[in-house]
């Protein structure tokens, strides 16, 4: 089935939500989503949106950008920073006109609560930054956006898997998806593709993302040949429901919860004495593991414990309903009598898709635009995270970038050039699914997904060194061979999910190898990547991004320069 629109997204999360709101004032606008619309893991996000208000304490954008580069460790690039944190206000004011319904403060202002790595006066101490709704922001923002976007006329089509882009001659002309209802090939040919897909978090074995969370889009533009940018950092959050990784939001510490370890030590006053529990996450989680690692864990066991109990219970209730709800059904403790077991669970992607500040996606170092692609959100790299991302910056980027974006595809689509999917862009989809509709090999996507995610989490994740990391390479490379051999019992084409799973593990295959081998040319350790070979940090070298493309010969590591405006790097204290 052929489709003609303006526009079409990748994606029904808050990027793409925004996008589709704004291009759609200029445009047909379709979008794809492989799940039904609210249920994108958007909704996941937990604990607030990060813009310096000054509701409940005084707060400066100049306060918020410093935080930002700081805590990335300098990667960010700096000029988009100051654009998103810049934008903050304005953007937080536009969502409450929205609809988005925000806790009050009794004066009936916007509240606010502190988060990691948020302060005020330049690192002095920890201010009250994050906007919040509950502890379920992301849920209200996205209903807000969705409702939105049904009044725009936006045109959804839920349980879509992408299958392939059409890329060539640096333009792209639209992509192949598969209904998932039907098993029908459908082709959509836009003079726009926006890319809001998400993350990547399945690549590791416990994680927060949800199950669709598989990088397919980042796959398919990696084998088209655009690079992907610093994907070796990789966040980790350092409070995940132990065992389960379901995630315990950092509202949690903002309102006054502790982490302890097994001897009942607040142990963050040694790792950063002035802030705490709400240092950045890459230093949290390095802090958890190290105190595991050196035998404090509870009970010498390999977790610590999130202590809320000296919050009063009825806080929990209005601020905190939902990870209250978690720790009841999940773990069977009562936040408020008991503390909650914890461990790092991987969570954010600082890399992906490199993008402009219009959300126009580049295919080398140099700054050159693939006509007509577009990306926003956790699957692109705007770059204003950098080695690591703060609490509640990652809603504040999906809504900036993605309204930037569909401002940025609204303004071209008069002078924008109709797109066509060619037939062998839509032959090469088929050719995919019929190699594994057919394919009569022994081995299952669901088990070796199951083997790469054990690895990943054993060899790259909050610690890492050259010897795991080579040996992981290659255990990679011995899932591939074994994945292409592999076979499916279910030969249906309607809701066949074991044949979208060997499609998504073709994607986490190749992401992480380019994770690994990422993490391999950096020599050094910065934000969320920790070299135990390499435990300082090298700014002479390593001030500049990695961007690793696929060529003939195999993954080839290029670089381009960090953009610095206000602040030069400094040591990271809190």
């Amino acid at each position: 089935m052929m489709h003609y629109f303006d526009t079409v997204i990748v994606g029904s999360g808050l990027a793409g939500l925004r996008a589709a709101i704004e291009a759609s004032k200029s445009g047909s606008v379709a979008v794809l989503s492989k799940l039904y619309p609210t249920r994108s893991h958007s909704t996941a996000a937990q604990g607030g949106i990060g813009a310096a208000l000054g509701n409940e304490e005084p707060d400066k954008p100049e306060w918020h950008i410093y935080d930002t580069v700081k805590g990335g460790d300098y990667l960010a690039d700096q000029d988009a920073v100051e654009v998103m944190c810049g934008d903050a206000v304005r953007t937080i004011v536009e969502l409450e006109h929205l609809g988005v319904p925000f806790s009050r403060t009794p004066e009936g202002k916007i509240a606010q609560r502190r988060f990691g790595g948020h302060t005020r006066e330049f690192g002095a101490a920890a201010v009250r930054r994050a906007c919040y709704s509950a502890d379920r922001t992301g849920h209200a923002i996205l209903f807000a956006l969705y409702e939105q976007s049904e009044r725009q006329g936006v045109h959804f089509f839920p349980e879509f898997h992408v299958l392939d882009i059409e890329v060539e001659n640096s333009r792209c002309f639209g992509l192949v998806a598969l209904d998932i209802r039907t098993g029908e090939i459908h082709t959509f040919n836009a003079k726009a593709t926006l890319i809001a897909s998400g993350g990547f978090g399945k690549v590791y074995k416990t994680t927060s993302n949800a199950l669709a969370s598989t990088g397919d889009c980042l796959g398919i533009l990696f084998r088209a040949g655009i690079p992907l940018e610093d994907m070796e950092f990789f966040q980790f959050h350092p409070t995940g429901l132990y065992g389960l990784g379901i995630l315990i939001t950092e509202g949690a510490r903002g309102e006054g919860g502790i982490l302890v370890n097994g001897k009942g030590e607040r142990f963050m006053e040694r790792y950063a004495p002035t802030i705490k529990d709400l240092a950045p996450r890459d230093m949290v989680s390095r802090a958890v593991i190290t105190e595991v690692r050196e035998g404090r864990g509870i009970r010498g066991g390999d977790y610590v414990h999130l202590d809320l109990t000296r919050i009063r219970r009825e806080i929990l209730e209005e601020r905190l309903p939902e990870i209250t709800t978690f720790c009841r059904i999940y773990m069977g403790i009562d936040p408020s009598e008991a503390p909650i077991p914890v461990l790092p669970t991987a969570h954010y992607a600082m890399g992906g898709i490199p993008t402009d500040l219009d959300g126009r996606v580049l295919e080398d170092e140099k700054g050159s635009v693939v006509a007509g692609l577009y990306a926003a959100g956790e699957c692109a790299c705007v770059s204003v995270h950098g080695a690591n991302r703060l609490g509640c910056n990652s809603l504040l980027d999906t809504v900036v970038f993605g309204r930037r974006a569909g401002t940025a595809i609204g303004a071209s689509l008069k002078s924008a050039e109709k797109g066509e999917v060619s037939g062998e862009g839509i032959a090469r989809a088929k050719q995919e699914l019929d190699c594994i509709l057919t394919g009569e090999g022994r081995e299952h996507a669901a088990s070796l997904r199951d083997e790469l995610q054990k690895i990943m989490m054993e060899r790259c994740s909050v610690f890492r060194n050259e010897r795991e990391l080579r040996q992981l390479v290659e255990e990679i490379r011995v899932l591939k061979e074994r994945a292409s051999k592999a076979g499916i019992t279910d030969r249906g084409r309607r809701f066949n999910t074991e044949l979208l799973e060997a499609v998504e593990l073709g994607h986490l295959l190749a992401l992480s190898e380019v994770i690994c081998l990422s993490a391999l040319e950096r020599t050094e350790s910065r934000g969320a990547h920790y070299r135990e070979d390499f435990p300082e940090r090298d700014d002479r070298t390593w001030l500049r991004h990695t961007l690793a493309s696929q060529t003939e010969k195999g993954v080839e590591v290029r670089y381009k320069p960090v953009a610095i405006t206000r602040f030069q790097p400094e040591e990271r204290k809190y």
